[in-house]
Order: C-alpha cells, then structure tokens, then sequence
C-alpha cells in the first residue's frame, strides 16, 4: 500500500475486472441521475450576448474590457443568488485568453458558486463563443473570482453549498487549496526575488530597438457615474477592469507600435471600495518586454474630492500582451529600458512573474495524464508543487465511480480504472483522535514502524510548516537485487472547515542531491496519501489512496485474494501502530 504498490501487483487484479464491470456501471448510472434528470446547480447564472460593433476593437474583436465586465455580472449574479444578500469582487485569478470573438458572433458565460467559505465565496466562470452561421463553438477562457457578501446591519455567515455531482465535490474541494495558494501568492514574489536568480533574455533581445520605459507610461482620469455602479453605490469590479485594460492596451501599443493583444491577466485583487462620485486615476507602464510579449502594470487610485491630497489604493493588476502578425504568431519586440529605482524594481518583479506564470501554467493547469512522473523541484515553484500534490489527491477522492473490491473485517479495499491509471483505496474506523491520528501519519520517518515495505525514511528537507521532501528506500522485491529508492514531497492540510478531511499527500519530485544511483532501482508515484474524517469521540476514518502508474499495469495478472490480504496486513499494522501511539505523540510532530 505504498509508492511501489504496483509491484505488488504480481499477483493481480484480472479476476475482478469482469465482475467489476457490471458493477462499474450501476455505480456511474447512480451517481449520474442528478446530470440525467436535468440537474442544474442552484447557484448557475448564465449569459449570452451577440457582439456588436461598439463591443469591438480597431480589429473587429470583442473587447476584452467588455468581456470582462460581462464576466463579473454574471458571477456576481451567481454569488448574490447564493448570498441572498449584495456581493462585491475582492478578486479575479489569473485568466488565459485562448480565442478571440469575432463582431456577429454569440458569447456563452456560465458562473455558478464552487464553495462558501465564511463571508466569501469561489464562483467558477467558463466563457465560451459561438458562431451563429456554422453552429461552431469553442473555449474561450475560464476564470475563478471571489465575492464578498456584504449588509449594511448584520454580519453575514454564508450556507454551505449543497454538493450533488462529482464535479462539485471536486471544485468544492480544491477550492480551500486554490484560497490557499491566493493568500500567499505576494509572499510567493518576494521570496522568489530574494533567494533565486532570475534569468533574463537579453541575448535573444532586439537592442537595436530599445524604448525607455517612461515613454510607455499611461496616465488617465474616470469619474465614476450610476450607470458603472451597483444598487449600493458601489462601482462595479468588471467597469473598474475594463477602464484598466484600457490603459494597459495603450501602454502596450506605445511600446510595440502597433496593435497589441491581450493575451492574460495577473490575478486582480481589490484592496477597497469605491463609489459613485470617485475619481479613479488609473496609471499604466510597461514593466518589461521579453522576446514575444510584455508586461504592463496597471495601478488604480480613488479619491472624492480635487482638494484631496490622499489617494486610495484600489486596486493592481499585471497583464501580459502580445503582438501577432497576419499568421496570427507573435512578433519580436523591443527591448525595454527601465528607469533607474522603482523602474528597474518593476524590472526584476516582471521577470519573477514571468517565470512563477510558466510553472503555475506547467504544474497547476496541465492535466494529470500529462504531469511528468516526477517534477523537479526548486523553491520557485513549491507553491505550486504543493497546491498539486494535495489536489491531485482531493480530486482522486472526490471520484464517484471507486468499486468495492474487497472487505476483510471491515478494512474495504476499492479499485477504480480509468485514463491508463489503477487507482487503490482503503479504508477503516480507527479508536484514535482524528488530530492525533493525523499528526502521527504526518511523519513518515514513523513509517517503518508500521510498514515493512518502508526500509528506511530521511528527511531531506522541511520546506515550510506543511510540506516535506523525504528519501524512501524499500526493500527489494522478487528477483530484483537492487532496493528501490523515492525522493517524496509530503504536503498536509487541516481541514478547512468540517467537511474537510485531514490531509497528507505524496508525489515523486527529482533534487539535484539526490538523483538516481546504480545502488537503487529509482521508483515514481504520482498521486498517493492519507485522508482523515473526524467520525466521532476518538473515532476517525481513515482512507489511503494510491493511484498506480501506467507502467505498473503490466504486473496485473490473475488474482484479488494476495493483493487484498496484502494490503490488509499493511492497514492493519497501521492501526496498531495508531493505537499504540494515540496517547504518546512526540513534540517534533507538533512542529511538522
């Protein structure tokens, strides 16, 4: 029941296959009736607009400001169905424009709530365009926004969503890690400008053509009237994006010389309100151009009054623009020349985003099946190392189609086979504290103590306060006379709220100081870990997931019974080791 389980496989799983079909069925006709009866989440808004001329560009393209203030109705909408009260955007993840929309043709956006936390809430947005002559559709670009649910007299406690299908459980749950990753995303810079060198690209630049960044800068003036804000006064996040890629645009085209594209947006993050009768100044600059594409940096100030002195800081934002020629590929740019002080700081911080864009792009949107075995690791991008490991492993949870395979006095033993993977998962009620339970886990140098396929554990490096790289070896196995070794990135989390499990999730990742050896046979796993649910007084469920690799299904041959008494012994030697160590946790665990 570890990272090698597929070795363990020599004694298979093909029996239960044909008999697991039948019941592989029902299960996915079951836990589809909500989506074959019509099912629609409560909290869905949906939005469909022709564009018209005066939505367009100088090329005859949807503007993106209009897309985005399209965008933000309808997710405001989505929150405030949920709500039941005014909601405010405090922010907007970063998007990814992968189509242009053309005058004539339909948008399709649909918002609908993924979870509520206290006072605020994640609403998923999917924007799609339609060609009305050939009833062609596709993607256009998909974003995730936080609302805040706001009352004048009370404070608001916000429902829980009511989850029905598959894919909410899994929205729901990867929602706290994205909250997670959002909340620690400008410490994210500052370490990566601190204790990394960024690498620039000077030698592939166009010096001959080098602009001063000054020459870029774009200064303008909205005065903010009811038709851009809500019932309350309160201008509207989407009208305020909009009036900022404006500027942006403009600051792009005094670069480039031409007409840019935006082709992403940096996470907006609102820092204040404001309301009808503010002066907003929003102010834009090229922070810097890279070979295909550069970086603007937008900033929005309020103030009430001409004789105001103080400006307020509303809100910032970095997009990334590019420009295309008449084959729709990218162009070469000029090169930027940064002004001496907060120029060459805007610099260096272009260049940081630049690259935490490329791994968050790499580690965090890219599917499963297209995730390497082992990716490597290095401090830039353990955000989002972390924020995939423990998804990856909420999202083989949430799966609705886990057939019961086996159960040996009450420890069950689950399959699910899907997308070239065999995933495992076992699960029993243990007479041990959830905490305690989650605490003694956390610390795989412990392993060995219940695990005999665990030989030795070294902590290699303690990251932060959740995450953990550990050396594994285990035992030789069959007629192979080399151990097997794995460098494992170990990422826990409590539970957000209590719906949430405890969580302890492991993926393979390489180290520079500790790369394959002819001593080991280097071993991989991609999604594996624990999962705990508090199930009453000194009562938790316990779960282990493990999802084999595509290699390993070679080893599948003829038979369940090894594979589930296995696995059997192994749980239950966790069990006892629980026990056993219920009342007697060490202080470095608490400090893991």
């Amino acid at each position: 029941m570890i990272q090698n389980v597929g070795n363990h496989l020599r004694r298979g799983l093909a029996s239960v296959f044909s008999s697991r079909a039948s019941r592989k069925s029902a299960s996915r006709t079951e836990n589809n009736m909500a989506e074959d009866e019509g099912y629609r989440n409560p909290t869905e808004v949906q939005m469909s607009q022709l564009v018209l001329p005066c939505h367009t560009n100088q090329r005859g393209e949807l503007s993106v400001g209009q897309l985005l203030k399209w965008i933000d109705t309808t997710a405001c909408l989505s929150a405030e169905r949920h709500a039941g009260c005014p909601c405010v955007t405090a922010s907007m993840d970063d998007i990814y424009f992968e189509h242009t929309i053309s005058v004539g043709q339909v948008v399709n956006i649909k918002a609908k709530v993924n979870r509520a936390f206290n006072s605020s809430m994640e609403v998923g947005i999917q924007v799609a365009s339609e060609d009305l002559c050939s009833d062609k559709q596709w993607s256009v670009c998909k974003a995730l926004a936080t609302f805040v649910a706001h009352r004048e007299l009370s404070k608001v406690k916000l429902k829980q969503i009511t989850l029905r299908t598959e894919e909410e459980k899994t929205e729901h749950s990867v929602a706290a890690e994205r909250r997670r990753m959002r909340l620690v995303y400008t410490d994210t810079i500052k370490d990566l400008l601190a204790n990394c060198v960024i690498q620039d690209d000077l030698e592939s630049r166009d010096c001959s053509r080098m602009v001063p960044a000054e020459k870029t800068r774009v200064e303008s003036v909205e005065l903010v009237l009811p038709p851009h804000a809500n019932h309350q006064g309160n201008t509207f996040g989407g009208q305020i994006m909009a009036w900022m890629e404006n500027v942006a645009t403009i600051a792009a085209s005094r670069l480039c010389r031409a007409h840019p594209t935006l082709k992403a947006i940096e996470m907006f993050h609102f820092r204040g309100p404001s309301q009808v009768g503010d002066r907003l100044v929003l102010k834009a600059i090229v922070n810097n151009a890279f070979k295909h594409s550069m970086e603007v940096g937008v900033c929005v100030e309020a103030y009430r009054q001409e004789a105001e002195t103080q400006r307020r800081h509303i809100n910032s934002a970095f997009m990334t623009f590019v420009v295309l020629d008449a084959d729709n590929q990218p162009q070469m740019l000029p090169w930027i020349r940064p002004q001496p002080g907060d120029g060459e700081r805007r610099y260096r911080e272009a260049s940081a985003r630049k690259k935490i864009r490329l791994d968050r792009k790499y580690i965090v949107s890219c599917k499963q099946a297209e995730m390497p075995l082992s990716v490597p690791w290095d401090p830039s991008n353990q955000v989002y190392l972390s924020y995939n490991n423990v998804s990856s492993l909420k999202m083989l949870v949430a799966r609705d189609n886990w057939v019961l395979s086996s159960e040996i006095s009450q420890v069950r033993l689950y399959t699910l086979e899907e997308d070239k993977f065999l995933s495992f998962h076992m699960e029993m009620l243990v007479h041990v504290d959830t905490t305690q339970a989650f605490l003694l886990l956390s610390d795989l140098r412990r392993r060995p103590e219940w695990d005999k396929h665990y030989r030795s554990v070294e902590l290699v490096q303690q990251v932060d306060e959740d995450d953990a790289i550990y050396h594994i070896v285990s035992p030789a196995l069959g007629g192979d006379p080399k151990p097997q070794d794995f460098v494992i990135l170990a990422s826990r989390r409590k539970p957000c709220d209590n719906r949430d499990p405890y969580v302890i999730a492991m993926r393979s990742v390489t180290l520079p100081t500790h790369l394959e050896t002819s001593e080991y046979r280097r071993g991989e796993t991609i999604c594996s870990g624990f999962c705990f649910w508090h199930e009453g007084d000194q009562l938790t469920k316990v779960s282990y997931y493990n999802q084999a690799t595509p290699g390993f299904l070679n080893y599948v041959t003829t038979n369940v019974t090894g594979l589930s008494s296995e696995f059997y012994t192994t749980f239950k030697a966790c069990e006892q080791f629980l026990l056993d160590n219920r009342n007697d946790l060490a202080p470095s665990l608490q400090t893991l």
